[in-house]
């Protein structure tokens, strides 16, 4: 319980962290649509180094220590990888939303309010982020748990501060904005109990755990934030925002994790 208690209080304070980056708008802040790629390219970058560095790595490393050989651990990871990306490719198949720049996918519903489907697109794409920290601090390893969670909560306040600009060009009010941005944010703690939960109970599942989480992120970076950032006509300052985000994440879980 306590594993799963500190996986839930993690992944709640990173997915806060998406309402406090969106706070600037309370100044009335304008930000260049350059400097909004490098915002989206940071986030990427973090989440693919939190993906790489603090879930597939330590994955092979605990399967390899379950005593699994190194190639049946690589498969292990593989395949748990192909796995993760291919449930979140199922949910954004059938779940309505909306992307602010991609537009709708998903099902399609009547009369169902627009911002609604934003919130369900952003609730795709943070319920993975939670996930991977609540299987992060199921590993029992607290510093590296500590370092994804501060990784993704360093991710979060951009991306936070892109979506409340977002609505606020929609034409929605700035306490809805910064409203809407704080409640996607909750839905990282669900993630996190998830996670922790079935780690906890089955501590074999570990590197399955892992490498899911990872394959899930993978496929928001792919499918979500880099064509974001391809919209935009910001390959060059998303590339930037994405490796600079990289070295972050790399710095932080190799030297807290």
């Amino acid at each position: 319980m306590e594993t799963v208690a500190l996986g839930f209080v993690a992944s709640l304070i990173a997915g806060l962290a998406t309402g406090v980056g969106a706070l600037p708008i309370l100044l009335a802040v304008k930000l260049t649509e350059r400097f909004q790629g490098i915002l989206l390219g940071l986030g990427g970058g973090v989440m693919l180094g939190a993906t790489s560095f603090s879930l597939i790595v330590p994955g092979i490393e605990v399967a390899i220590a379950q005593g699994y050989t190194k190639v049946t651990a690589a498969l292990i990871l593989s395949v748990g990888i192909l796995l993760g990306g291919t449930l979140i490719w199922l949910a954004h198949e059938n779940f309505p939303h909306e992307h602010f720049f991609k537009g709708k996918e998903g099902a399609t519903l009547q009369n169902f309010e627009r911002i609604w489907l934003f919130v369900i697109a952003i609730a795709l794409h943070n319920f993975p982020e939670g996930l991977a920290v609540g299987v992060g601090f199921g590993s029992e390893n607290i510093s590296s748990g500590l370092a994804l969670a501060a990784g993704i909560g360093l991710q979060n306040m951009p991306e936070g501060l892109v979506v409340a600009l977002a609505l606020r060009n929609l034409r929605y009010s700035i306490n809805y904005s910064l409203g809407i941005s704080f409640l996607t944010g909750l839905v990282e703690p669900i993630g996190g109990i998830v996670g922790a939960s079935l780690v906890s109970l089955a501590q074999p599942i570990l590197p399955w755990a892992m490498a899911f989480a990872a394959g899930a992120m993978l496929f928001v970076i792919v499918d979500e934030i880099i064509p974001e950032i391809n919209s935009k006509n910001l390959a060059q300052e998303g590339t930037f925002g994405v490796m600079t985000g990289f070295v972050a994440m790399m710095f932080m879980d190799t030297a807290f994790g």
